[in-house]
């Protein structure tokens, strides 16, 4: 059986393989051949030999990824000014003459190690080689697609900006720099990932950021050893408190306006390559009952909106498991008139009342997994088809009751007002559910007590998970379940700020 420590080992030595150090030589083909031993049957590595037209005897290769590169730019910065240039006598191996006088290009850099340059090629660069030169150059030359800035679907307001981030994080870092041009704002790049090598940026305001949060952030990136982070909800996974909880501990946006507002309060933006959406923490509770519209329009309005998330969460969590508990065994508590209508909807129903409810979450969680799915169009026949049909049927058919689809139709609907916690929402609702039919409103009660107690146990990065929700310092409270006027926002929040706490006046 495999120990902790051959496995470190194991791991190790793969990392050092993957990592060895090869170095160039001055032989032009020997160093294209030792280039193909990595791309060795992959038909998109392109090799292009070519000279100089007045000294043919200077001979260059250029090396590139079809599809990765832009071909107008290769042409035009690398092979045009290297064929038609005039060098000077003895020019052989000088590869400092080629970048200083050539190569036309922003971004361009001289390097001998092999593994390094092959990293290059990956990511969309050419590399210059030239025989007699145990030295290469490396040339931006990326022309990839990528999709345009559009609104974020999960995140639209009526009012305020309707960009969202995109796949290219260079693109998402130039729309965080555009909203917050100072000197302060800084990136701290890593490259993460065995295999996928992805660039991860860590975002923050340098004169506001609490320095224990950042610093231990940046020893758990260190720190991952991992084949693949494709997308930043791997790489959320492996970095947060509590990863077996059903509540999150690290938020996340599409929204670059959303990134800036929460780096101005001290948090931390983690944006990864190839994933539109980042990473932001420490995250708190209270955090998922704000909308982004809510620092848009009139406080009092967002202020009653956030009223009307939280009551929807309370309901959508709560309401079926207070209908199984009073049907089942709290009927005194339901007035008269009442009691007979149910009864009278229940007559001839061969189901216990929890098997009903449970069903039909069963039946609506597989609808709303259907409209997300397929397209819009399909999206809207399955809805026409659960509600009118399916639901119909059912009840004409004494399958289930009338009440029971109200409760449950009660309980989607509220839930869809609060999106970022859908699935703890969902697990919560079947845990009352079933604590509801074998123990009543106690039950209910007591699972009740054990998710305020694992929220009191929960921390993002060493900050309380309820914070804000626990304390009765005026900056903790006034933006929680009201919004109150910005002029009243003065202090940031003490564990997740630094020294710098205040929000107006702020002198660089």
């Amino acid at each position: 059986m495999k120990t902790i420590k051959d496995m470190k080992n194991k791991r190790r030595l793969r990392n050092e393989s993957i990592n060895s150090k090869k170095a160039l030589n001055k032989s032009l083909e020997d160093n294209v051949n030792l280039f193909m031993e990595f791309f060795k049957d992959d038909d998109t590595v392109s090799v292009r030999y070519f000279s100089n037209r007045e000294q043919d005897m200077i001979k260059f290769c250029i090396i590139y990824i079809d599809g990765m590169v832009d071909p107008e730019t290769v042409n035009r910065n690398i092979l045009q000014p290297i064929i038609q240039r005039t060098f000077p006598k003895n020019f052989y191996g000088n590869m400092d003459v080629v970048l200083e006088q050539i190569v036309i290009a922003n971004n361009a850099e001289k390097l001998c190690n092999v593994d390094e340059l092959v990293v290059r090629i990956l990511r969309g660069e050419s590399v210059l080689l030239m025989d007699k030169s145990d030295e290469a150059i490396a040339i931006c030359t990326k022309g990839w697609k990528s999709r345009s800035i559009t609104e974020p679907e999960n995140e639209k307001v009526q009012r305020g900006p309707k960009e969202g981030f995109v796949e290219p994080v260079l693109v998402n870092l130039s729309m965080i720099r555009r909203r917050l041009p100072t000197p302060n704002l800084k990136f701290k790049k890593l490259v993460i990932g065995v295999q996928s090598k992805t660039d991860v940026y860590v975002c923050y305001l340098d004169n506001i950021v609490n320095k224990q949060i950042l610093d231990e952030l940046l020893k758990r990136l260190k720190n991952i050893s991992y084949d693949g982070i494709l997308s930043t909800g791997t790489l959320g996974e492996l970095i947060e408190d509590a990863p077996y909880s059903c509540f999150d501990t690290i938020g996340s946006t599409e929204r670059p306006d959303t990134a800036a507002a929460l780096m101005l309060t001290g948090r931390i933006i983690v944006l990864a390559d190839g994933s539109p959406t980042a990473l932001t923490l420490p995250f708190l509770f209270e955090e998922y009952f704000r909308s982004n519209e809510d620092y848009y329009i009139n406080i009092y309005f967002s202020s009653i909106s956030r009223i009307i998330r939280i009551l929807s969460f309370i309901i959508t969590v709560l309401a079926p498991g207070l209908y199984v508990a009073i049907l089942t065994f709290h009927q005194e508590m339901v007035p008269t008139p009442l009691l007979y209508s149910l009864s009278a909807a229940r007559e001839g129903i061969p189901f216990p009342t929890i098997l009903e409810t449970l069903g039909l979450l069963f039946v609506f969680e597989i609808l709303r997994e259907a409209g997300l799915r397929i397209t819009l169009q399909m999206g809207q026949s399955i809805s026409i088809l659960g509600a009118l049909v399916l639901g119909t049927a059912a009840v004409d058919a004494r399958i289930v009751s009338a009440p029971v689809i109200i409760v449950v139709a009660i309980s989607g609907l509220t839930g869809m007002m609060t999106l970022k916690i859908k699935g703890a929402s969902i697990i919560i609702r079947l845990i009352m559910v079933l604590l509801a039919g074998f123990l009543g409103l106690y039950g209910m009660v007591f699972g009740i007590m054990a998710i305020v107690f694992h929220l009191c146990t929960l921390r993002s990065f060493g900050v309380p998970y309820l914070l804000t929700l626990t304390s009765l310092k005026p900056e903790m409270v006034l933006d929680t379940a009201i919004r109150a006027p910005i002029w009243f926002l003065e202090k940031r929040i003490r564990f997740i700020a630094g020294e710098n706490r205040g929000h107006i006046g702020e002198k660089e």
